[in-house]
């Protein structure tokens, strides 16, 4: 009997121990967290999304995927049902994306809003409300992916027809006359510098009889800067006669209109007449440069004339003048 009472009570032990370790899982594992349930609708593949899933709004974890079939209400769409803490401010303008965790393909639903409402999502876990899922950056590429081939095959025979060896012998030949106008430009830089160097030397020895030459011309100009400042006193004495009251220029303003009329009868009778006398001018004016460089030519002409100038006593070819008559 001894043995028997001992058993039960290690068995009652036993029990009593299993239960107060139950209790505390049960305890531990205990989530008094209220979740409202949320739908999700899609046409694309869920792939590596599994129940029990984890749901994130802006990367903090507030609820997981309670179950994933097929809708009922759209055909060919899968429905993914969430449950979300109620303490997250969902809004009729909150969207949900797929997202994958590392390298271990495990998807997950990311929740997100943008702020484009500031309506509160009402939910209603008999007819829970539709929450969008929109592609993931996944979905897009693989939707994309065959126009990006096309242009990659398109890109592809373009570069393939741009070194086709037509084209290539083309780049060749290009190349060879660039190195050929290359080699010419060197051959005529040295000939330019051959030329530059043979020409230069007498230029350069002909500078200094030039330079004396225009020392000379400089006295000239010297001594006519004088007659320009006389000029230029007695041009300003006549500006100050002009700008005068009543003076030429007043007078002036009040004949512009008279003046105006004239001009007519100037282009049609005087200026024909000017043109001439223009002529006139220029060909003296000639006549005088010509006299002005005989001049240069010879000074002693203005006191001597142009002829030959006589020989004084003690020169070659004097003669002395016969003696007077009575």
């Amino acid at each position: 009997m001894e043995n028997k009472a001992h058993a039960m009570a290690a068995g009652v032990f036993v029990l009593g121990l299993v239960a107060v370790l139950v209790a505390l899982v049960v305890w531990l594992t205990r989530d008094d967290t209220v979740r409202n349930i949320y739908e999700l609708s899609t046409r694309d593949p869920v792939s590596g999304l599994q129940p029990q899933a984890m749901v994130r709004y802006r990367g903090i974890a507030v609820g997981k995927v309670a179950s994933i079939d097929f809708d009922p209400k759209i055909k060919g769409n899968v429905r993914v049902r969430i449950t979300v803490d109620e303490r997250v401010p969902l809004t009729t303008s909150t969207f949900a994306t797929l997202s994958y965790q590392g390298v271990t393909g495990l998807a997950f639903i990311a929740l997100d809003d943008k702020g484009e409402s500031q309506v509160a999502l009402t939910p209603d876990n008999q007819n829970p409300p539709r929450i969008p899922l929109k592609p993931s950056l996944l979905s897009q590429l693989q939707d994309r992916g065959e126009a990006i081939i096309g242009r990659v095959e398109e890109a592809t025979k373009r570069i393939n027809t741009l070194l086709s060896e037509d084209n290539q012998k083309r780049i060749a030949d290009s190349l060879e006359n660039i190195a050929q106008a290359a080699a010419s430009a060197n051959q005529l830089t040295k000939s330019l510098d051959n030329t530059i160097q043979t020409g230069l030397n007498p230029t350069l020895k002909a500078l200094p009889p030039l330079v004396e030459r225009t020392k000379d011309t400089m006295v000239s100009v010297k001594g006519a800067a004088g007659d320009v400042s006389r000029v230029a006193k007695n041009l300003n004495t006549t500006v100050v006669r002009l700008n005068a009251q009543d003076g030429p220029i007043d007078r002036l303003g009040d004949g512009t209109k008279s003046l105006s009329q004239a001009v007519e009868s100037f282009n049609n009778a005087t200026l024909p007449r000017l043109n001439r006398v223009a002529d006139d001018t220029s060909r003296a004016v000639r006549r005088l440069g010509r006299a002005a460089d005989g001049i240069n030519d010879n000074p002693q002409s203005l006191l001597f004339g142009s002829g030959g100038v006589v020989a004084g006593p003690g020169e070659p070819g004097f003669a002395s003048p016969s003696p007077a008559r009575p």
